[in-house]
Order: structure tokens, then sequence, then C-alpha cells
């Protein structure tokens, strides 16, 4: 329970005179009173110019302080609300990094959990209540259509928003596709190493994974011609920008050969894409080289929130959204009325691109900061994981349970193995931890692991 008005009883643990700059001083007394229950998640600070007088310290210092707070996070603000302290994260709770899920990391000068208060009040004020919670049926309303076309616009083009259908989430949206377009018994393409929802989703549904040789890009379009008019695959599934697991994302020419082998073949292409609006400016899509065979999913998962449970699928005509909508309706039904409300409110008033821009700096950030501390490991400047390459045959299981023991969850590439020869290596997820200084020393523990002996 948190209190209704700030407290400044914490500041007496404001040890000044010991050579330290008062504002550090601030936040130490703030991380005490943290660590000692005095202050509890959600508690309002007191307002900067009170915490000067009563310090007896300028206005500038105390903003300084709460500022270097806000960087370890510790507090966050809301703008004409003030300062709170900033509610755990799940690691802090279960004493456990997690590095094995992919998720955008806290944006950098936003607060989600002001925005989603402030946007959800919003929404409730305006909005007929029993109108929101009713079940929606279909592709999803024009505007929530236009919203998502103009998000997809930077990767695939403009596009009509009769081709668009709102999504509870990539899942959903992979699974209605695939049991539109494939019957049990029909076959995948897919590369060694995929992400394991479509390896999972597969196995549900009956179908065949056959993995296509690749190289550093993806794909070898050769191969993929051959496997295409020998197995006749009823799609081609990839994830082309920050390549899942291993980080890497296809060039622009390798892309147009992909796309003319899949117009040249009778299979569809399901191109995922989470990743793509954390570039600055993205590569074309595949769906937009060959538009008339592809869908194109592209979920708000990995660049705003996975809390919002909003995906966008991209079809080659209105008819077939019309048929997506109807698979999706049933499998999933439909996705969280609220959630998607936010989450269109927010692409429509341009809170989305803040939060964008947010993750996308806080991401780089993190991604130089894994360059620094594991050398070795691949991926995009933007990404939010990286690719490990171990030695074959390492003992993957033994390795993670290792790892657990210093308090880190990691993924190895078992995981996302479609063939007994893939490469070994672990994806490291960047965004998890709550804090850089956290996953800094996590990284840590992932270097000293790594050097020799490994566990064979």
């Amino acid at each position: 329970m948190t209190r209704d008005r700030p407290t400044t009883a914490w500041l007496r643990h404001v040890r000044a005179g010991d050579g330290r700059p008062i504002y550090l001083a601030l936040v130490d007394a703030l991380e005490t009173a943290m660590r000692e229950g005095e202050l509890q998640p959600g508690d309002q600070l007191p307002p900067q110019r009170v915490v000067a007088d009563q310090l007896g310290v300028d206005f500038t210092t105390i903003t300084r302080g709460y500022g270097a707070a806000r960087g370890r996070g510790l507090v966050e603000g809301a703008v004409g609300r003030g300062t709170f302290v900033r509610r755990r994260a799940m690691e802090d709770e279960a004493g456990l990094v997690d590095l094995s899920m992919n998720l955008p990391p806290p944006p950098q000068g936003v607060s989600l959990a002001t925005l989603l208060k402030e946007t959800t009040a919003a929404i409730l004020d305006r909005t007929d209540v029993a109108t929101l919670m009713a079940y929606h049926a279909g592709p999803g309303a024009p505007g929530q259509r236009a919203a998502g076309a103009a998000w997809l616009a930077p990767a695939l083009g403009p596009i009509g928003s009769e081709r668009i259908v709102v999504s509870p989430g990539a899942q959903s949206a992979l699974t209605a596709v695939l049991t539109m377009i494939a019957s049990p018994g029909a076959g995948l393409v897919v590369e060694p190493l995929t992400y394991p929802g479509i390896i999972a989703l597969t196995a549900r549904l009956g179908l065949r994974l056959i993995p296509c040789p690749v190289d550093a890009e993806g794909f070898l379009p050769e191969v993929l011609a051959r496997l295409c008019a020998e197995q006749k695959p009823a799609a081609v599934y990839l994830v082309p920008t920050t390549r899942n697991p291993v980080a890497t994302t296809m060039g622009l020419a390798r892309r147009r050969e992909i796309a003319a082998t899949v117009l040249a073949s009778d299979a569809w292409l399901i191109e995922d894409d989470p990743y793509s609006r954390l570039f600055d400016s993205p590569l074309p899509a595949i769906a937009s080289l060959a538009p008339e065979r592809s869908f194109h999913i592209a979920t708000l998962s990995k660049t705003l929130s996975p809390g919002l449970r909003t995906a966008f699928v991209s079809t080659p005509t209105a008819a077939m959204a019309r048929q997506v909508a109807d698979a999706l309706h049933a499998t999933a039904l439909m996705g969280s009325p609220l959630t998607t409300a936010i989450a269109i409110r927010w692409l429509r008033d341009g809170t989305a691109e803040r939060i964008l821009a947010g993750v996308r700096r806080e991401a780089r950030m993190r991604r130089a900061l894994a360059a620094e501390v594991l050398p070795a490991a691949q991926g995009d400047a933007e990404g939010l994981h990286v690719w490990l390459d171990l030695p074959p045959g390492l003992d993957t299981n033994g390795f993670r349970t290792l790892a657990a023991a210093r308090g880190l969850a990691l993924v190895a590439s078992d995981a996302f193995a479609t063939t007994p020869d893939a490469p070994v290596g672990l994806r490291i997820s960047l965004g998890g931890p709550a804090k850089a200084s956290l996953l800094r020393q996590a990284l840590d523990h992932v270097s000293a692991l790594l050097k020799p002996p490994l566990i064979i």
C-alpha cells in the first residue's frame, strides 16, 4: 500500500561531508530507505524544492539527484503528478536475471506506467464501456487497420488498410495464417535455427518442418528453389530482420532473390517481422517485393511492449484479410479490446513513436555494452539480442544449470534447432533486465562462464 502524501523522513540517511557530491548522497539515501523498507514501491517522493529547503542546498543539486536516481532505475516520474519509487522488476523479486526472453528494454525518457494510467483513464472517460468491453469480431475497425498500415509503412511501404488484420499477438496471427493455407502433413521451409514458437505451432498443427541451409544472411536462394520444387511446401517462413536467434539481418539483394524464388514457386511466404521498426531506416520487407504471395506479421511486443498483445497482419488481398480474420476468430476469438484501444491510441497520437525512440536509444546502448563485454557475440546495433557461437558438442543443459546457479536464465540453440546438425550457441537477450547495470553484471557472469575449461 502506498502513502497518500510524500514523506521526507528518509532524508535523514543523507550523509554529507564525506567528499561525495550531495546529489549522490541523496541517491544513496534513497536506495538505503528502499532497501530497509522505509520507502515502498509506488511511494511518492517530496517535491524537489521541499528537499532542497530541508537539506539546505540549491534546487539544481536535487534535480540532479532525482535524475541520477531515475538513471539507476530507482524512481520514475509522472508529468504533473510527481516522482515515485519505481516498482521492482521481476528479477529483483525472484533473484534471477532473465537473458532468455526477448523483450524491449525500458524506454529511455518515457514512463510506460504513467502512460498506461493516463491513456486508460482517457479511453474510459471518452468511450462507452459497454461497447468497449463487448465482443469485437472481424479484422479490426477501419481506424485500427489504418493505424496498423501506417505503422507498417516504413518497412512494408504504402498498403491499403483493407489488407490489414488486427491480431492479439504474433503467435495468434501465425496460427490463423497456417491453419488457413496449410493442411496437416504439409511442409514449412524454415532455417536450421528458428523461432521456437513456429516449431511448437507446426508440431501442434501436424506440419512438417523442412530446414533449408543458410549463410550469414539467411536462406541460400538456389537451395530454397530446389526445396520448393521437390518438397512442394505450403509456405516459407523466415525472420529476415535481426534473424531469430542468430541476430543478423538479410540484405536487400538477398531479399529480392528470396522474393523471386517464392514467386516462381507455389509456396506462400510468411514474413515474421518483429524488429524492423527498431531501425531508423529499415530495409524493405520481403512482402513488399512479393505482395501477391506474402503474409507479413509485425507485433508490437518487441518495439513497444508485449503486454499490449497487438500485432498486424498484411495479407495479399482484402478477401484473404477476411479469411485470416475468420481463422483468428476460430482460434483466438478476439484480442483484448482495452489493450488494443491503448495500442491504437498510441499509434495515432504519436505516443508509440516516443516510446519507440526511447526503446531504440536504450537498445543501442545495451547492444554496445554487450559488444564491450562479449566482443565475439554477433548482432545488429539496433538488436534486442545477440548470438554467441559455442563449441560443437558442448553440454548446453549443463551450461544452463551452471548459469542458473549464478542467477542467470539463458536459452541455448537446442530451443531453436530444426535439424540435429544446427549450430551450437546462445541467444542472449538484452532487454529483460530492468537496469543496464544489472545487464552488465549478468554479461560479466556469462563471460566468466565461457572462459576455459568449458563444460563439454
